[in-house]
């Protein structure tokens, strides 16, 4: 590429990277420390990372060390215990089957005829499909389309290769960046979570049934305030979480649209947090990260963010949830990430910051 298209480029990973962190900059976090960190808050505690880097309940650590950058993260319809991730880049089209018990790859799928360029996130449909998407975006918004793959789950975990169906997907609303792909788990309808675009994310709807022969147009159906690195919906397809590198943003699904509730979501902080999926009862977030050896950490929900599947009894049963704290700021319920507080402080922060830039400059 030119010498004008690489510094473009890089002008927008510096953008990106910076406004990933909301809370001020990577300059604001070095300089104000822990203490204006945690007094701009007004919401929970993030949850912790396991200590000393163990494992706690639930939780497991990604061993195959050709997973180095887990982007994505999808439970399983057809095993139990058994999660679908994938690379961020630079790895070529497989798909892993990861063992929660064990942390070890089960099967490996390739997904013939597949040259993926920035795949992001992945995604199980009903009728035991998975959709993976190849949906980031590094330039900020600089490609005319992208594209999202289908392939059905196997019966049998083993390696093998698959020819997935292919669709492409433009926005009605010009290009975007985005890692988050959710599909609902009744309707099939697939939707996009973009990240920042004039300081808000926002969600898109694909049509009632992706077309492989054409282009499938997404159109915005609702703002965000999250930096979404991830989304997932619920079983039963009531709730719609969105995650950020530092918090989340819960939804409630009725008749195809989401209403943002008030109960802030927290997210572990772990490293690179990326990925997030609902486990198969809908009761718990599991939560990922990149890099060799990462963890997959379990959020346990309560109050409203539990899916309306579980009885009321427990819905209700503390006033909206222990994660809850204040209510919202009246902003719809909508999460400013600015105001969680973020486990270790600033430390914890640039540690993120720097995996970040590390991560955008080797891809420019």
């Amino acid at each position: 590429m030119s010498v004008l298209t690489v510094l473009r480029r890089r002008a927008a990973l510096r953008r990106r990277a910076v406004a990933a962190v909301g809370i001020g900059g990577a300059l604001g976090l070095l300089v104000l420390g822990p203490v204006a960190v945690a007094a701009a808050a007004t919401g929970p505690a993030t949850a912790a990372a396991p200590a000393g880097g163990e494992e706690g309940p639930g939780s497991f650590r990604i061993k195959d060390p050709r997973i180095t950058e887990s982007s994505g993260l999808a439970a399983s319809r057809r095993h139990k215990g058994v999660y679908w991730t994938h690379n961020d880049s630079d790895d070529g089209p497989y798909v892993y089957a990861v063992d929660s018990s064990t942390g070890r790859t089960v099967a490996t799928v390739t997904l013939r005829g597949v040259d993926p360029r920035d795949v992001e996130a992945i995604s199980a449909g009903p009728g035991g499909e998975v959709y993976v998407g190849d949906i980031g975006d590094n330039l900020g918004g600089g490609w005319s389309e992208v594209w999202i793959y289908r392939f059905r789950e196997p019966e049998k975990l083993r390696d093998t290769t698959v020819t997935p169906t292919r669709y492409t997907v433009r926005y009605a609303d010009g290009p975007r960046d985005a890692e988050s792909l959710m599909v609902h788990p009744k309707t099939g309808r697939v939707y996009i979570a973009s990240k920042s675009q004039n300081k808000k994310g926002a969600i898109y709807a694909g049509p009632e049934r992706l077309d492989a022969a054409g282009v499938n147009t997404f159109r915005r159906v609702a703002r965000t305030e999250v930096w979404a690195t991830d989304g997932a919906f619920s079983p039963d397809g009531t709730r719609l979480v969105l995650r950020g590198y530092f918090g989340g943003e819960m939804f409630r699904w009725r008749d195809g649209k989401p209403q943002a509730l008030d109960t802030p979501v927290s997210v572990p902080v772990a490293g690179q947090g990326e990925s997030v999926t609902f486990t198969g009862d809908g009761r718990t977030l599991m939560c990922g990260s990149e890099g060799k050896g990462s963890t997959v950490d379990p959020l346990e929900l309560d109050g409203e963010l539990l899916p309306d599947s579980v009885p009321s009894g427990e819905r209700q049963a503390d006033g909206g949830g222990s994660q809850g704290g204040a209510a919202g700021d009246g902003d719809e319920g909508r999460l400013d990430e600015k105001k969680v507080v973020v486990g270790g402080g600033a430390i914890a922060a640039v540690v993120v910051v720097w995996m970040l830039l590390r991560r955008l400059f080797r891809r420019s």
